[in-house]
């Protein structure tokens, strides 16, 4: 499907799909029958007549909160084909962060599942007149009481939709604070979903299991509009991805296309893959030899295919950066990953490259048709802030001039906020963020996810973040205290002591680990023990804001 050829609209693009694979499964809730695309326009139509009864126009903001289910993009393409802008709330965002959401956003209307109704518990606004159970698109309360949703009924009118059309606002949690509500046109979304397939061929045999929320803008271009635009399946699990839910899910659809976060593959390597390299002496032994390190980590690789199904040739990985030791895991394990580099902003995907072209530490080059530049490189490292430009770049921050002056130039460049190099294949690599950038006492640039990428691979450490205190760097660290207890194999009796022994003896051990890895500057003053998780946002990264 290419873009001289059709108008980069969801309405255009869902229409050629239709033409060519009608037919073909859509989405489905594993283990369930998938619905074509022909049923999904069905229930897109019906859905769209449901939303002319309520009162819904064009230009109008609806809601969506929701856990990801086949209804979701349902729900999803009715409000965007008809012309209103679609806000696709997080499911993890607080009651407050709903409200919040709601009310900057004006929205007229929510889809809600079943399991998210108490976020929405006691709100009322002026604008907020409907709400919809997105399960089976019953109304909740509408000040339209007797409209039914029947799959059958037809819209009264003809929507035209441009492609300049704004079509979404996405609020992100971010890692920086407050929510931003960030514009997204048909154009910026359907030109990156079109150049994604560019780096990875993508066709109606192909199948996604989605894992990531559908709210999140990685998932929603990539994961939602992609698949559709070339006839693709995607499923759907009921419950959250753990193990016992995920293993099952990938035996029985033998996914060929995954969109995940770093986290996901670092626990598996870090609690499964390692684990099984150092209980037999030997096998410890054999793996510091790069030889047989290779060797194991092939065999290994081999197995974690088969883990996922046996079929993946595309694992996608995003939204924050993969640890180091993994990726050399995986490139030795032949593991088909491929690293993205994006943001909410720019819809999401600014770089990008294929499990045949991935380059260690690298996101690869800038997609087709996107510039991407290193504005005021340092002289001596390169290094310096990224600043994109191209058709996928946001129309701006909604209801905040101000914010969006700050970040896009007169001429249309976006400054990301990330810091990077490019090198002369024109590679990106990221750094880190700017505002996480620490500069120490005499004016050195240190990077805090570099040193907690360090922090990581180190034995019982869960998650950890490097922060500024009172000039010092100091690492916050979380333990996997069941692990340390079962190692140890503390009795029960003396319990309390001997794990706060251990504890101190592991971060003190940690300290002297990470220093002798780290440069003269990002030594570690502090180990501190972080007693509970840390706040995450939907791409699994720790809402920094919350601990500096």
């Amino acid at each position: 499907m290419e873009e001289n050829h059709i108008r980069l609209t969801f309405p255009g693009m869902f229409s050629e799909t239709l033409r060519k694979f009608g037919k073909r499964a859509a989405y489905a809730f594993v283990g369930e029958e998938p619905r074509t695309y022909e049923r999904v326009n069905h229930d897109i139509l019906g859905l769209i007549a449901f939303q002319e009864k309520i009162g819904i126009l064009p230009g109008d903001k609806v809601a969506i909160l929701s856990l990801n289910m086949p209804n979701w993009a349902t729900a999803y393409f009715s409000i965007t084909f008809m012309g209103a802008v679609v806000v696709p709330i997080l499911p993890d965002f607080s009651n407050t962060e709903v409200a919040n959401v709601l009310e900057h956003s004006g929205a007229k209307a929510i889809f809600i599942s079943n399991s998210l109704l108490s976020r929405i518990e006691g709100f009322r606004s002026e604008d907020l007149k409907t709400a919809i159970l997105i399960d089976d698109f019953s109304l909740i309360y509408s000040d339209k009481k007797s409209c039914k949703f029947y799959s059958s009924a037809l819209p009264v009118k003809n929507y035209k939709v441009e492609e300049e059309d704004l079509a979404s606002i996405i609020y992100t949690s971010g890692t920086t604070g407050r929510s931003k509500g960030v514009m997204l046109t048909h154009k910026n979304i359907s030109f990156n979903a079109l150049k994604g397939r560019n780096i990875q061929w993508i066709d109606e045999t192909d199948r996604f299991l989605s894992v990531l929320p559908l709210s999140h803008t990685y998932e929603n271009t990539l994961g939602l509009i992609l698949p559709m635009l070339c006839g693709s399946s995607v499923y759907y699990l009921r419950k959250p991805p753990t193990p016992s839910v995920l293993l099952p899910a990938l035996a029985e659809i033998k996914p060929t296309m995954m969109l995940t976060v770093p986290l996901i593959i670092e626990k598996i390597f870090f609690n499964k893959v390692m684990p099984a390299f150092s209980e037999k002496l030997i096998l410890r032994l054999l793996y510091k030899i790069p030889l047989f390190r290779i060797k194991l980590n092939a065999a290994a690789g081999k197995k974690l295919l088969k883990t996922f199904g046996g079929e993946l040739k595309f694992y996608g990985i995003g939204g924050a950066k993969l640890n180091k030791e993994v990726e050399k895991f995986l490139i030795e394990a032949k593991f088909p990953y491929a690293i993205g580099y994006g943001l909410t902003e720019t819809a999401p995907l600014l770089a990008g490259s294929n499990p045949q072209k991935a380059i260690f530490e690298s996101t690869g080059p800038a997609i087709e048709g996107v510039e991407l530049i290193i504005n005021s490189p340092d002289k001596i490292t390169g290094e310096g802030e990224i600043w994109a430009k191209g058709p996928n770049v946001m129309k701006g921050y909604y209801k905040e001039p101000e914010m969006t002056k700050e970040v896009l130039t007169p001429d249309g460049w976006f400054k990301t906020g990330d810091l990077g190099t490019i090198d002369r294949n024109n590679n990106l690599y990221i750094k880190g963020r700017l505002k996480n950038m620490i500069v120490g006492a005499s004016g050195e640039n240190i990077y805090p996810e570099e040193i907690e990428s360090i922090i990581n691979n180190f034995r019982f450490v869960v998650d950890s973040l490097v922060v500024q205190q009172k000039g010092k760097l100091v690492a916050l660290v979380q333990i996997n205290m069941e692990e340390l207890e079962k190692k140890y194999q503390i009795l029960k009796q003396d319990m309390t002591r001997q794990v706060e022994d251990k504890v101190d003896e592991v971060l003190n051990e940690l300290q002297h680990y990470v220093n002798s890895q780290v440069n003269k500057f990002s030594q570690i003053q502090k180990v501190v023990r972080q007693p509970v998780p840390f706040q995450k946002t939907a791409t699994l990264k720790i809402k920094r804001f919350l601990y500096t």
